[in-house]
C-alpha cells in the first residue's frame, strides 16, 4: 500500500492529478446511487453559467446515504490527501461532498483552480484535493472533467489552450484525483444521456470549508458518524485552540447534554507547549 501511495502522491505532485483504478467495487456504487436517486430526481438545474444551467447539484451526502462514507473514508484517498496537504496543517477535514448529473446539451465549464476560493498566496501552499468518484463512465463525449496537466505549476495562467486539456477516462470505482492547484473544468455532455458523478474534497483544516459542514451535519446528524468522519466534518479542533466550543473541542456537542459552564481546556501543538514550559519554568526561576 505504501508504495501505492508514494506512486500517486509522486503523479500528483509531477502533474496536478492522478487515476486510482479500480479504488472501489463499482457494483458497490449502484446501492450508493440508488440511495440519491430521488435526490437527483427532486433537485432543480442549477441556475447561473459556472454551475452550469444543464447540470444538477446537491451535497450533504452523508446525510443523505450512509454509503458515501465509504468514499469519504477511503484508505488510499485519506494517506494521498495526508501527504499533499500536512505539510501545511495539523489535520485536513472534509471540504465538501457533491453529487453531480450534467445533461446532453451541457456547455464546457469554464476552466478554473479551486484554490482560488481562498485569497491566500498561490505557488507555495497546496490548498485542497478534489477527489472524483464516477457513477457512469467518463468520457469526452459526455462532458468528463477537462484537466490541464502540470497546470498546477503554472499558477500566473488563468486559462490554457483548450487543446492542451486532458479528459481521463474513468469508470465506475475508479478514482480522479487532483490537487486545488489544477486547472479543471467539467466537459461539455454531447451524447444522449447525463453523466453523474461525486467530488469528495479536502481541504487545510484551518480554511473555512466550500460546504459548511457544522451546518449541514448538526450534532443530531453527526452523533452517528464515527469518532473520526465526525473530526473530520469538523468535530475536531485544529491546535492551537481553533475551531472550539467554550474553549473545548467540539466533540463534545456529540456527547449528549453540555452543562452550561465548562472550563476551557488548552489544545496547543507539542512546540507549544514546550514553549509554555520553559517560559513557566523561567518565571519560576525568578521568583525562587
Amino acid at each position: 500500500m505504501s508504495a501505492l501511495v508514494d506512486r500517486k502522491a509522486a503523479a500528483l505532485r509531477r502533474d496536478g492529478w492522478c487515476v486510482i483504478r479500480h479504488a472501489l467495487d463499482g457494483s458497490g456504487l449502484n446501492d450508493l446511487q440508488a440511495d440519491l436517486e430521488p435526490v437527483f430526481a427532486a433537485t432543480p438545474l442549477c441556475q447561473g453559467p459556472f454551475y452550469g444551467e444543464r447540470t444538477r447539484r446537491f451535497g450533504s451526502l452523508l446525510a443523505r446515504s450512509p454509503r458515501a462514507e465509504r468514499l469519504v473514508m477511503h484508505p488510499l484517498v485519506l494517506d494521498l490527501v495526508s501527504k499533499m496537504l500536512l505539510p501545511w496543517c495539523e489535520r485536513f477535514s472534509l471540504n465538501l461532498t457533491q453529487a453531480i448529473e450534467i445533461h446532453p446539451g451541457a456547455l464546457p465549464q469554464l476552466p478554473h483552480r479551486d484554490q482560488d476560493m481562498w485569497q491566500g498566496p498561490k505557488g507555495s501552499v497546496e490548498y485542497l484535493v478534489n477527489v472524483m468518484w464516477p457513477l457512469t463512465p467518463f468520457t469526452r463525449e459526455n462532458g468528463g472533467t477537462r484537466l490541464w496537466t502540470g497546470s498546477h505549476l503554472h499558477q500566473d495562467a488563468a486559462l490554457l489552450p483548450e487543446e492542451e486539456a486532458v479528459v481521463p477516462i474513468v469508470e465506475p470505482g475508479d478514482a480522479l484525483l487532483f490537487l486545488g492547484s489544477t486547472l479543471h473544468g467539467g466537459g461539455g455532455n454531447e451524447t444522449a444521456l447525463p453523466r453523474r458523478g461525486i467530488i469528495v474534497s479536502y481541504c487545510l483544516g484551518w480554511l473555512k470549508p466550500f460546504e459548511l459542514q457544522w451546518l449541514v451535519y448538526p450534532p443530531a446528524i453527526a452523533r452517528r458518524f464515527s469518532p473520526e468522519l465526525a473530526a473530520l466534518v469538523g468535530y475536531a479542533q485544529h491546535r492551537p485552540n481553533l475551531g472550539n466550543v467554550e474553549g473545548q473541542c467540539p466533540s463534545i456537542l456529540l456527547r449528549g447534554d453540555v452543562p452550561d459552564h465548562i472550563p476551557a481546556v488548552d489544545a496547543l501543538r507539542p512546540d507549544q507547549e514546550e514553549a509554555v514550559a520553559a517560559f513557566l519554568r523561567g518565571q519560576l526561576g525568578e521568583m525562587g
